[in-house]
């Protein structure tokens, strides 16, 4: 237990030292912004393809490891949606944003770090692996089932799917985690390598990407705290730290994947909840609330609930 939580603890300590520069004065929070923005579209997507340029895929199939991981959002996602509108008497477009907000883990900010130091390089592929769907594939569910929520409780005319994904796939074009995975296959398809020079500053990004997002997530965690809807984010939070985990679990054993994917994909589902559950409640006006309680709430307890994880996988 002392070797998991000397892995897991530091990732927490990093969020709260973020946390604490910002809340004592020693940095604005718009200092936070700005190194969210470099980790973002530097240093994460230098990772990724750095991982991915250098990954050996062992001849594994990456639809299994997809089946796995959003089995787990499928049933997690489904049961926020469900906690929200029957329990709890929410409308629907609540209960989407209950839906995003236990199913959407903040693979890039915590789980990437977490993955890196806790599993290593074939961790790291997993990961890479899955986020090279995630983010479209959650984005545009989460947006096309709320615009579908928003015309069922106001009216008005919902945007087709085709338009959805369409503004999706122009986005995700200039995305720079999508950038970063197609240029790092690239590289691996053709078989070359980079020059040592260029290798060596890579590198030394790649190194970079872990402490600057989780001190950046910890800077802007200020901004959210927990704003009323205890009780229904409580349940939410329990969703996600407990029910999804547990489900891509089950689903990775059942599909038989390797003892690394496993630990990767059952860790990254067990991080808090994303910031993309503010970002989808802000887009649309509503559940800020809800979205801000349940980050908050999530990352406050996730310590303990990774924690966990990584003993059972022990």
């Amino acid at each position: 237990m002392y070797a998991i939580a000397h892995d897991v603890f530091p990732i927490f300590i990093l969020i709260l030292f973020g946390w604490s520069l910002v809340k004592t004065g020693v940095l604005n929070a718009e200092i936070g912004d700005g190194l969210g923005e470099f980790v973002f579209r530097v240093a994460v997507p230098v990772l990724l393809f750095h991982t991915i340029s250098q990954a050996d895929f062992h001849g594994a199939s990456p639809f299994k490891l997809w089946v796995a991981y959003f089995s787990g959002v499928a049933v997690t996602w489904t049961v926020g949606h469900l906690v929200a509108t029957r329990l709890f008497q929410r409308d629907a477009r609540v209960g989407v944003l209950a839906g995003v907000s236990s199913a959407f883990a903040n693979n890039i900010f915590i789980g990437l770090p977490l993955v890196q130091r806790t599993v290593g390089s074939d961790g790291i592929v997993a990961v890479s692996i899955l986020l090279a769907v995630h983010l479209p594939l959650m984005m545009v569910i989460g947006t096309v089932l709320m615009e579908r929520a928003e015309h069922k409780v106001n009216g008005g005319s919902a945007r087709g799917i085709g338009s959805v994904l369409r503004q999706i796939g122009t986005n995700l074009m200039h995305n720079p985690l999508v950038i970063g995975l197609v240029a790092g296959l690239a590289l691996h398809l053709s078989g070359l390598a980079l020059p040592e020079v260029l290798a060596g500053v890579t590198e030394q990004i790649t190194a970079m990407a872990a402490p600057a997002a989780l001190i950046s997530l910890g800077m802007a965690l200020n901004k959210y705290g927990v704003k009323g809807n205890l009780q229904i984010s409580t349940v939410i939070g329990a969703l996600k730290l407990i029910l999804m985990p547990a489900c891509v679990w089950a689903a990775c054993r059942l599909l038989g994947l390797s003892t690394e994917w496993t630990a990767a994909l059952v860790l990254t589902s067990s991080v808090p909840t994303g910031i993309n559950a503010w970002l989808i409640a802000n887009r649309f006006g509503v559940g800020h609330g809800l979205a801000a309680s349940t980050i908050t709430l999530t990352t406050a307890v996730g310590v303990v609930s990774v924690t966990f994880w990584a003993w059972m996988l022990q």
